[in-house]
């Protein structure tokens, strides 16, 4: 593993992955590009870890984007697919993340921040679409209308403005608020949280809200029922009413 990017494997089921340039505010340089996708193929493969909290050092900036002076060197116009680790676009993913963004978080900030399933923001943080101000584009915040409604994401996007971590969770792009100092504490304790529930019912939760982000009603219900066949023919699916009855926590093992 690069040091661009630091890789926590906790013995709670939890990796915690950094980007660790806050000299270049994280920005997504070449090494850190390669630091996130192989910190990304560790998680995924570990089957001990469940749920990965992606954050940035530094008290400044989560990410502040894509390098500016690397696409001037190199000329670049259109990114490649693949330019950029994306959990669950160029990257896949069976697991769910959380982005605990802990300051500026623009243009491909705001990014990786919009391509984990939950956000945990500091006070202090502020989101941005800025690639107007530069004369580049965002085909990647298409998603977003899933998130955030029509006419907030259409201003968002043509005027570049950063919003507050405040206006972020009033628009439904955050799911949480902490102050600074205690950032990470709330996004493990949002991990805890989801980490509490049976490993394949969170795993098939979390492919039904996909789903529904992609489909009508009808096909995303018959899709959903198909996700849940496995949760609901395991044996975590007995154990929990089970422990429920018998007024204990339940003992999953993901099967």
């Amino acid at each position: 593993m690069s040091d661009a990017v630091l890789f926590d494997a906790r013995d709670d089921g939890i990796a915690i992955l950094t980007i660790n340039r806050p000299d270049q505010r994280n920005a997504l340089s070449k090494e850190v590009r390669e630091g996130l996708r192989a910190a990304w193929e560790r998680f995924e493969k570990d089957d001990a870890l469940r749920i990965a909290i992606l954050t940035g050092s530094g008290e400044k900036a989560f990410c502040a984007g894509g390098d500016l002076k690397e696409m001037v060197d190199t000329g670049m116009k259109v990114p490649p697919r693949d330019f950029f680790p994306l959990p669950y676009d160029s990257i896949e993913l069976s697991k769910p993340t959380i982005a605990a963004v802990n300051g500026v978080a623009f243009a491909g900030g705001w990014m990786i921040a919009q391509a984990c399933d939950l956000c945990v923001a500091s006070s202090s943080a502020r989101f941005a679409i800025t690639e107007v101000k530069v004369g580049r584009g965002s085909p990647w915040a298409a998603p977003l209308i899933h998130m955030i409604p029509q006419r907030i994401m259409m201003e968002i996007i043509l005027t570049g403005k950063p919003i507050t971590a405040q206006r972020a969770y009033e628009i439904g792009l955050v799911n949480r608020i902490a102050e600074p100092a205690n950032l990470m504490e709330e996004a493990i304790a949002l991990a805890k949280d989801v980490l509490e529930g049976a490993p394949l019912s969170v795993k098939a939760g979390r492919e039904t809200v996909m789903l529904a982000t992609e489909m009508g009603r009808a096909a995303a219900l018959q899709a959903a029922r198909a996700a849940h066949e496995l949760t609901y023919n395991s044996a975590d699916a007995q154990e929990g009413p089970r422990a429920f009855a018998e007024k204990r926590k339940p003992e999953w093992k993901g099967e």
